[in-house]
């Protein structure tokens, strides 16, 4: 194969994943545009659906503990009834659910206004299993920018009512770069395919 017709290839291909990029993130964008805010101007909802992440050693993570900050800051203001953990529950990931239950109740939310589940292992399963498992129509979505809109855009193909509320996060600024590269060009793209296939 001669080297022309192999940078032809080449450029065909790159052609392709930029035009799917640029596709999930426009349905992403459409989806969530007018519903994402702070914590402070969010509105009302039935429950905080809180978004898993890494664990370590029984403590939440910057990220997840960014998370459940925000949904202390909703639960205290009365924007929210209860708080739903939604994360990988097995010990090999040091079960999320349970270590986010914890440090909710330790800043004062009783357990009875915390539900755990432990079989949320990615954000289309956190979505439809709130819909479909705990009944939840309305939700304020808690994450980080990064992943908010994709978080929306999801749970509301799952029949949920939802708001996303941005998610503080004491992060190192390389993560916080690495995650915005692999949400447009993998998870963005991976969430519209999950979504065209359902």
């Amino acid at each position: 194969m001669s080297r022309y017709r192999i940078l032809l290839l080449i450029g065909a291909g790159l052609a392709g994943v930029e035009l799917v990029v640029t596709i999930a993130s426009t349905w992403v964008y459409v989806q969530a545009h007018g519903r994402t805010s702070e914590a402070s101007e969010a509105p009302s909802a039935s429950v905080a659906l809180v978004l898993g992440a890494k664990v370590i050693d029984g403590e939440p993570d910057s990220y997840v503990r960014g998370r459940l900050d925000t949904a202390l800051a909703l639960y205290r203001d009365g924007r929210v009834k209860q708080v739903l953990n939604s994360g990988n529950g097995r010990a090999v990931a040091g079960n999320e659910p349970a270590v986010m239950r914890a440090y909710l109740q330790q800043n004062g939310v009783p357990s009875s206004d915390i539900i755990d589940d432990p079989e949320g292992y990615d954000t289309a399963a956190s979505c439809r299993r709130a819909h479909d498992l705990f009944g939840v129509r309305s939700a304020l979505v808690v994450t980080q920018g990064f992943h908010l809109g994709r978080a929306v855009a999801l749970c509301r193909d799952a029949g949920i009512e939802a708001h996303g509320v941005l998610a503080e996060c004491d992060c190192p600024t390389w993560t916080i770069a690495r995650n915005h590269l692999r949400e447009t060009v993998l998870a963005r793209p991976r969430a519209l395919l999950t979504v065209l296939m359902s």
